[in-house]
């Protein structure tokens, strides 16, 4: 499995619309493309209008091929993109350990 880490900003009082946008995005394109395994997204405490999603995929090219090189990219950029400040840090992991008590 890969992790997909992003991390970025959105523009300040947008959190409400942003978290309803993420959702829904992530339900209507990322969901339905081959390899997406499931998504964890997290608001900074300390600065609210940051954010990090994990999207964990079954290999790098379902992220970086199937779902990158698609439509569905445009469309989950329609939804989110206009809410960033500025453009997502986007990096890719494999496990290495892993807690069996995190989830």
């Amino acid at each position: 499995m890969i992790l997909e880490l992003a991390d970025f900003s959105i523009q300040p009082g947008q959190n409400a619309a942003f978290e309803e946008a993420i959702q829904r995005g992530l339900h209507t394109t990322i969901a339905h493309v081959r390899g997406f395994e499931g998504f964890k997204l997290n608001r900074c405490i300390e600065s609210t209008e940051r954010y990090v999603l994990q999207v964990f995929w079954t290999t790098l090219e379902d992220h970086t091929v199937g779902f990158r090189q698609s439509p569905a990219f445009a469309q989950w950029r329609t939804i989110v993109g206009p809410f960033f400040a500025g453009p997502p840090s986007v990096e890719h992991f494999e496990l290495v350990a892993k807690s069996e008590s995190v989830a």
